[in-house]
């Protein structure tokens, strides 16, 4: 289970977004959004969006993920040097920097912590089979949110060791933590999002003004980084995203019976909305907001 200590950030710094060296990097627009994975309302995906937090991920081994087959990625590959790129956001505290992921190494980084998090603790014969296996569907499915759907944004922001010039640290070693953040907007009718409403045959999506919400999920932490604040700095960065988007509410479903998560979000400013608590008796799942 995951405990963490709030720590104050340090510092926070803003920058347009560009690369330095455009042929090592997949291309990024410049113009900046928030965000990541549509919102389907089901009980497995808000199960599979909150479960990373109730069980935080190991450290990653460079040996279970090469056998990703049939791929490009370098597992080998060394981090990249923040001074090679540019973000219009990210955010440093202690020996950490969250930003957005770059490179499909980092993606799948990303997607390999979300695996050890999800069967963390579970021994049976077949388990790498079944990291492998998730880890892989979380890696194209990380890369398909970033498509921009009915106006809903999507990033996958991680949390980096900064480099060091004595250490030569890969991405898989480099890559401590992660979390979706999203920009949604509500459903004709919705004051929160899931919410069971009457809508029209044909309804609509509002995408400007206070329909548009954020939303966190698949926050986990390296299982060698944990109790350093990660969890919290990085919650920390994504309501300040949203809130430099103009957006003034973020969500987060959370289960009824992870303590330690729903400890972590009051800490940073969540609550409960009792409105949709009727709702998610059956999910076993809470509906948390912040205002941003």
């Amino acid at each position: 289970m995951l405990t963490v200590s709030l720590h104050k950030p340090e510092f926070l710094s803003f920058s347009h977004f560009g690369f330095r060296d455009l042929h090592k990097f997949s291309r990024i627009p410049s113009s900046w959004t928030i965000a990541m994975s549509n919102y389907s309302g089901s009980s497995e995906t808000r199960k599979k969006e909150e479960l990373s937090i109730q069980v935080p991920a190991t450290s990653i081994s460079s040996s279970e993920t090469q056998r990703f087959a049939g791929s490009d990625l370098r597992f080998d590959r060394l981090q990249v040097p923040e001074k090679e790129l540019m973000h219009d956001r990210k955010f440093e505290f202690g020996q950490f920097v969250a930003r957005e992921a770059v490179i499909d190494e980092e993606y799948w980084t990303a997607a390999w912590l979300r695996a050890e998090s999800h069967w963390e603790g579970r021994n049976d014969r077949y388990v790498d089979n079944h990291k492998r296996k998730f880890a892989e569907q979380e890696f194209h499915a990380i890369k398909r949110r970033r498509t921009s759907l009915h106006g809903q944004k999507c990033r996958c922001i991680i949390m980096v060791r900064k480099e060091d010039k004595h250490v030569k640290r890969t991405v898989l070693k480099g890559v401590v933590g992660t979390l979706d953040l999203s920009v949604r907007c509500l459903l004709h009718g919705e004051t929160f999002p899931g919410e069971r409403v009457k809508a029209p045959l044909f309804c609509s999506i509002h995408g400007t003004g206070p329909n548009r919400y954020g939303y966190v999920a698949n926050l986990c932490v390296a299982k060698s980084a944990r109790r350093q604040g990660i969890a919290t700095n990085m919650l920390h960065f994504a309501i300040e995203l949203v809130k430099s988007n103009g957006i003034e509410h973020a969500y987060v479903h959370v289960h009824r019976n992870n303590t330690p998560a729903q400890k972590l979000y009051e800490k940073m400013g969540f609550e409960i909305v009792e409105a949709a608590s009727s709702q998610l008796v059956e999910e076993q799942t809470y509906l948390l907001c912040c205002k941003a």
